[in-house]
C-alpha cells in the first residue's frame, strides 16, 4: 500500500533542507540524499518548495531520507544564492538612491537659505548719489545727527551707521559718495555689490539745467548689470526745495523719463552699429514703449526735501519723505 504525503521542504542560505509535514525535523545536507526516484515539486518560493511524494507504507520515519524522493536539479545552491545576491544589489540600489537624493535636497536647502539669508545680509549700504553740490553730503549728516553741519565737497566717500526710524530697529552702513566723475566711477563700482537702496539725489533748483547730467549719471546706474540685478530700491531725493525756483518731483521724474527714454534710443543705437547687437548693459524698461520708472523691477520713490530747511542754518530739515522711505528698506 502506498501512502501519499506532502512536505514543505525549506532551504535555507546554507544548503541545508527542513522538513515540517511531519510531526518529526528532518535537517540533512542534500549531498546525504539518495535518490530513489523521482518526484514532482513546484517551486512556491525562492527558498519554499512544496514536495509531493511517494512513501512506502512499510518504511519507518527514521528511514524516511534514504526512502524519499527528490527532483533537486532544477534547483541549486548556486541558483539560489544568485537570486539572493541579486535581490540584495536592488534593495542596496535603491537605499543608496535614497541616501543621494536625501543628500541632494539638505545640500539645495542649505544654498537656498544660504542665498536669501546671505543677500539680506550682505547688502546694507544705502548710497547716497548725485552730482556735485547737490546736498549729498549734508544730508549725510542730517540722516546721522539730525542738524546741520557746514560741509564741502567731499573727495573721498563718508560711511557710517544710519539706524532706521521704525520699530524693527534696523540698520544700515550710509555710504555718501563723491559726486565728481573722476572719483565716484571707482567707489560706485566697488560699493554697488552691497547696495540694498540707492538715494540719488538732485538740485531741484538748477535742476532745468542739469537734466542732461542728471539722466546720464542715472541711467549709467540703472542699466548696470549687478545693480539690474538686485534691483535695489531707489529713492530720488529731490533736494533744496526750500529754494523758491525749486521744481517739483513730479516735474523732475516727467523730465527724467523724457531724457533717459532719449538716452536709451541714441545708446542703443550706436552698441547696435558697433557690434550688430546690443549688449554689454541692460535694456532699460520695456521694449516697443516709452521709458518709465515704473516698468522698473526696482521699488522707485520720488520725494521731495530740504537738507537745509526754509530758514537756513537755524532752521529744521524737511528729511521726513527720506527718512519714511528708509524705514521701509
Amino acid at each position: 500500500m502506498v501512502k501519499v504525503s506532502s512536505l514543505i521542504l525549506i532551504i535555507n542560505p546554507a544548503g541545508r533542507l527542513a522538513s515540517n509535514g511531519s510531526a518529526c525535523s528532518l535537517i540533512f545536507m542534500r549531498r546525504d540524499v539518495t535518490i530513489v526516484e523521482r518526484a514532482r515539486f513546484a517551486e512556491v518560493s525562492p527558498r519554499v518548495i512544496h514536495v509531493r511524494c511517494l512513501l512506502s507504507a512499510s518504511c519507518a520515519w527514521k528511514n524516511m531520507d534514504e526512502k524519499m524522493s527528490l527532483g533537486l536539479e532544477d534547483f541549486s545552491e548556486e541558483q539560489f544564492m544568485e537570486s539572493f545576491l541579486k535581490e540584495l544589489q536592488r534593495e542596496e540600489a535603491v537605499f543608496i538612491l535614497g541616501i543621494i537624493v536625501a543628500l541632494l535636497l539638505v545640500v539645495l536647502t542649505i544654498v537656498f537659505f544660504g542665498n536669501f539669508w546671505g543677500s539680506s545680509k550682505v547688502r546694507n549700504a544705502v548710497l547716497l548719489l548725485g552730482l556735485c553740490d547737490s546736498g549729498k553730503t549734508l544730508l549725510f549728516t542730517q540722516l546721522l545727527l539730525g542738524k546741520f553741519v557746514r560741509t564741502q565737497t567731499s573727495i573721498t566717500e563718508n560711511s557710517a551707521t544710519y539706524k532706521s526710524k521704525n520699530d524693527r530697529g534696523g540698520s544700515w552702513t550710509l555710504i555718501d559718495v563723491p559726486g565728481h566723475e573722476s572719483l565716484r566711477v571707482q567707489i560706485v563700482e566697488k560699493c554697488k555689490v552691497v547696495a540694498r537702496a540707492i538715494v540719488f539725489v538732485v538740485d531741484s533748483s538748477i535742476f532745468q539745467k542739469d537734466v542732461r547730467d542728471v539722466a546720464e549719471f542715472l541711467y549709467s546706474i540703472l542699466t548696470d548689470n549687478i545693480v539690474a540685478k538686485n534691483a535695489p530700491t531707489l529713492v530720488v531725493a529731490c533736494n533744496k526745495q526750500d529754494i523758491t525756483m525749486a521744481k517739483s518731483a513730479k516735474l523732475i521724474q516727467q523730465q527724467l523719463e523724457k531724457e533717459m527714454n532719449t538716452l536709451r534710443l541714441t545708446r542703443s543705437a550706436a552698441l547696435s552699429s558697433q557690434d550688430g547687437a546690443v549688449g554689454g548693459s541692460v535694456y532699460l524698461g520695456k521694449k516697443g514703449k516709452d521709458f518709465e520708472f515704473s516698468q522698473l523691477p526696482n521699488r522707485v520713490e520720488f520725494i521731495e526735501c530740504s537738507a537745509r530747511g526754509s530758514k537756513g542754518e537755524d532752521g529744521d530739515a524737511d528729511i521726513d519723505a527720506l527718512e519714511k522711505c528708509l524705514a521701509k528698506l
